[in-house]
């Protein structure tokens, strides 16, 4: 079963963001997101769409059922989310709410012996979708500049997220020390590793392909460098 603290930061995530969808405008929905090319409205349809693609996995799961991600795959994908983003803010707004209810709905019904069962998603477990649907829902909401940015992403979301997030490393070996906290995670070995240094949230947010709100300290046992560039998304 999945512990306490993962769904209990689930639901906390997904009550936030039904909070912050009271202020969207119009006008605010086609301002920029923090992902280039993406519209905060392109933000929220693919909340929309990962939402409930994720809360299927879990739902047929629970069924001893297994169905793929999205119908149609990755071109599907793209498409609902730019068709989703030319709707209006009250239309994203209602879409976005029925998926956090579902969801919730889903999610809740779950017992201790469903999080085991297999499903689609990276042929893992429903607790793997579960952990994916946070992620998501953190960088995600920071992205859609609705009012949550990683400078508030809790320390459970961080220590996740740079599990999750490991693999990015360098070949050459990465250590990052948070200036904040106790944290401190290596990420591989090697004679080139570099230290970076900074809050817990900014080390996530460079992690995670984002802007951090501080510069990172980076450093070699030779002295300072530049921050080494990350792998692909895992």
């Amino acid at each position: 079963m999945v512990s306490t603290s993962p769904l209990a930061e689930v639901f906390a995530a997904q009550r936030r963001l039904a909070g912050l969808l009271d202020g969207i405008t119009d006008a605010s929905v086609r301002g920029p997101s923090a992902l280039p090319g993406w519209s905060r409205a392109h933000v929220l349809s693919h909340l929309e769409g990962v939402g409930a693609a994720l809360a299927r996995q879990a739902a047929y799961a629970a069924r001893g059922e297994l169905i793929e991600v999205y119908d149609g795959g990755r071109p599907a994908r793209d498409a609902a989310i730019e068709a989703g983003a030319r709707r209006t803010a009250e239309e994203l707004r209602r879409a976005v709410l029925a998926v956090l209810a579902e969801a919730g709905t889903v999610w809740s019904a779950l017992g201790p012996g469903d999080w085991s069962r297999p499903v689609r998603y990276r042929d893992a477990e429903v607790t793997a979708a579960l952990l994916c649907w946070w992620r998501e829902l953190e960088i995600h909401t920071a992205d859609a500049l609705i009012g949550h940015a990683p400078r508030d992403w809790s320390r459970p979301f961080c220590t996740h997220a740079l599990d999750f997030l490991a693999p990015r490393g360098p070949a050459g070996g990465l250590t990052l020390r948070a200036t904040d906290g106790p944290e401190v995670y290596a990420v591989g070995t090697g004679p080139d590793a570099v230290t970076v240094r900074g809050a817990l949230s900014d080390l996530t947010a460079w992690m995670a392909g984002r802007t951090p709100e501080s510069a990172l300290d980076s450093t070699l046992d030779s002295g300072s460098a530049p921050l080494p560039e990350l792998g692909p998304w895992p």
